[in-house]
């Protein structure tokens, strides 16, 4: 059974106020990717949401807050799509080829969230000035990664080799497919996730034995 409070200790959120934070999240990733980390303040977030900027300040803490929970959303709603794909393979290289695919494919149909993740990431800092998302930001990522890659390993699908920094190559190159979509919206961006699988099919296979 669920506790009646979130993972924090408040009182869990009601229906209504998780809509209404959806709606919040929903606006601020429009506002953002429409006019930019710098210009998208608490106030034009509220006016594209038609609703008071004391709703916000109600749900979120300050926009700071309220990027995070962009940021987490967005990614909640990837790892739910590739996970459900997922769930049908049964060979480390196919939740390899799996992973990248179905990431490419969610992420297609959600260009707006794309460029609203790249202003938050570029922009978003700590109060000491650092990147509030730098590289270790990913480490749950990479540890995921690594996952697939020491079962293949493991059931001898493929070769010996470095998991974290075959890990650390995925990810960035996953990052740069879509940082080179976002700059070319003409680009084959299924295409482009196809060759990656393949090239990192290739790179982890186990050659057989002469």
């Amino acid at each position: 059974m669920r506790s009646e409070n979130e993972p924090d200790g408040q009182k869990k959120r009601s229906f209504i106020e998780q809509a209404r934070r959806a709606q919040i999240i929903d606006s601020a990733i429009e506002v953002i990717a429409e006019a930019g980390f710098g210009k998208a303040s608490l106030a034009l977030i509220a006016k594209h949401a038609g609703i008071s900027k004391g709703v916000i300040s109600y749900h979120f803490a300050g926009k700071d807050e309220l990027m995070e929970e962009v940021v987490d959303q967005v990614y909640a709603d990837v790892v739910t799509f590739a996970l459900a794909r997922m769930a049908d393979q049964e060979t480390a290289l196919g939740l390899l080829r799996t992973q990248i695919l179905t990431v490419a494919e969610h992420m297609r149909g959600h260009r707006t969230r794309l460029k609203a993740l790249n202003e938050i990431f570029h922009n978003l800092r700590r109060p000491d000035g650092t990147p509030r998302y730098g590289i270790e930001s990913s480490e749950e990522l990479f540890r995921s990664l690594e996952q697939i890659y020491l079962l293949g390993q493991q059931t001898g699908e493929f070769r010996e080799f470095d998991i974290r920094v075959m890990a650390i190559s995925h990810s960035a190159s996953v990052d740069s497919m879509f940082a080179y979509w976002s700059a070319h919206p003409e680009h084959d961006l299924d295409a482009h996730a196809r060759e990656l699988a393949d090239l990192f099919e290739h790179a982890t296979r186990r050659e057989p034995s002469s």
